[in-house]
């Protein structure tokens, strides 16, 4: 977000920044009419007409967990009214005429990753052979018939993918409770795929760690990150992919293997871009920001 606010200021473009933990100060109503949208966002004693904004980009935590909601009790007015203010921002976003980056109900398609994986598919992409279940008898024989296998979380909860060995055997009962998903081992190289709009970035991550993010906590050292050209045809496909899950800006999760196959993971559709970008000094926030101010 402050990337993204900086390049906003280099390009000496007007931007209201709503800040979640100071939610007592803002409020928010807007109706929807023949007309459009229409309503007023306020902060203390200025308003803002809805009208006025022309483009978003929301990058919004769970406001249950707000630091300023810790000490509060259940059904405080404190919890109510932030809970308010949530629900009707993340509406009128959804119904917004505004350039929004990205809009919830095209985020949701990361809820489910077996979901996601069936429209990558449906767009030209490779994806792992997969398994998710809540039976280690299952698992085993997965296991058995594929050699290496990775798991990771199913849903859009963060997980750090990890090989499964062993030593997972006993701790197999577990998924009882929580269906997992398990997938084959695709030998290559990461590459993640930032689009916005009609941009491609891709960056190469070398490591021979199963989660390239973790790569530290696994192998000792920090997975070594570099700019990658993509051939026109990749491109194009990635560029397709987010368009068709709706997404303004996506983070897609490539892995090519040495004959050259290409598989997809899963779309990000709220990515932490920052990373690639301090990495490899790719312009990512800047070409967020020239296309929030096209508007």
């Amino acid at each position: 977000m402050r990337a993204v606010r900086k390049q906003l200021d280099d390009l000496r473009s007007p931007y209201l920044m709503f800040n979640q933990r100071d939610f007592t100060d803002w409020s928010l109503s807007y109706a929807v009419t023949s007309k459009g949208v229409s309503g007023t966002l306020s902060y203390k004693k200025k308003r803002y007409p809805l009208s006025e904004i022309h483009s978003i980009y929301a990058r919004l935590m769970d406001d249950r967990f707000l630091p300023e909601l810790e000490d509060e009790p259940e059904g405080s007015n404190a919890r109510r009214h932030c809970r308010s203010l949530h629900d009707t921002l993340t509406r009128w976003i959804e119904v917004s005429d505004a350039l929004v980056v990205n809009r919830l109900s095209a985020m949701n398609s990361n809820s489910s990753k077996p979901y996601q994986s069936q429209l990558i598919r449906r767009n030209g992409f490779r994806t792992p052979i997969t398994l998710v279940t809540n039976d280690p008898r299952s698992v085993r024989v997965f296991w058995r018939k594929h050699k290496r296998i990775i798991y990771k979380s199913a849903s859009g909860a963060r997980s750090i993918v990890s090989e499964f060995t062993k030593e997972d055997c006993s701790r197999l009962a577990h998924i009882r409770w929580c269906p997992t998903m398990f997938q084959e081992f695709v030998d290559g190289t990461n590459i993640r795929v930032h689009t916005i709009n009609n941009r491609v970035f891709a960056t190469a991550a070398e490591t021979t760690a199963i989660d390239y993010r973790y790569a530290r906590q696994q192998v000792g050292t920090p997975a070594q990150l570099r700019e990658v050209v993509l051939s026109a045809t990749l491109k194009q496909r990635c560029l397709r992919l987010a368009r068709d899950l709706g997404l303004e800006f996506a983070g897609i999760d490539l892995k090519v293997t040495p004959d050259d196959q290409v598989y997809c993971f899963e779309v990000n559709p709220s990515p932490a871009f920052s990373y690639y970008e301090s990495s490899t000094g790719q312009p990512i926030a800047a070409a967020l920001a020239c296309h929030l101010t096209a508007r």
